[in-house]
């Protein structure tokens, strides 16, 4: 009697050369931690995106699990207006000197030299939005906010010069930068 070739079972295949075995457990509890920062570092990064606008545009909506606003980095004259409009804290950052010479209605003024030690002046309970003469120094500012553990706080690209070319009020006039005025 012959044999059924398709009732017969199929012989054992080699290895393939290209499988491995499985790496040690001491490997493998050494690589855990490094896979879980890389999962978190690339979930910040996600967020950052999308606080920054690159994925889903500017936020200053409450996030409700932390109960704080996630803001961009920087905003534009027209969104700063908005912010202060709803009530988001200007803190101005320049000196006194360009500070006296005009200003934006309301905002509050603390020169960036003093902002450390002056950071507990900024309402907690409201965004900011750190403004100078060009956004250089308010871009300092706002990371001197942010290194104190709030997350709501943001700088005005282009300073109190985008601010007034965008129509918004200002009072005076915009002097020129500390260092210009010190050689002038």
């Amino acid at each position: 009697m012959a044999k059924n070739p398709a009732a017969a079972p199929a012989p054992p295949r080699p290895a393939s050369r290209s499988a491995s075995p499985p790496p040690p457990a001491s490997t493998t509890r050494r690589l855990l931690p490094v896979a879980a920062a890389a999962a978190l570092v690339a979930g910040i990064g996600i967020v950052l995106l999308v606080a920054s606008g690159v994925l889903g545009g500017p936020s200053i909506t409450p996030t409700p699990s932390l109960g704080v606003a996630a803001l961009p980095a920087e905003v534009d004259a027209a969104t700063a207006a908005r912010m202060s409009a709803e009530g988001a804290v200007l803190v101005d950052v320049r000196e006194d000197v360009e500070w006296e010479a005009g200003h934006i209605p309301g905002a509050l003024h603390i020169p960036l030299g003093e902002l450390q030690a002056r950071a507990g002046e900024v309402p907690t309970d409201q965004p900011v939005v750190v403004v100078c003469r060009s956004g250089n120094r308010s871009a300092q500012g706002r990371d001197i906010l942010l290194a104190t553990g709030r997350t709501d706080v943001t700088s005005l690209a282009g300073g109190v010069r985008a601010w007034q070319a965008a129509g918004q009020p200002y009072e005076g006039t915009i002097a020129l930068a500390p260092t210009q005025l010190r050689s002038a």
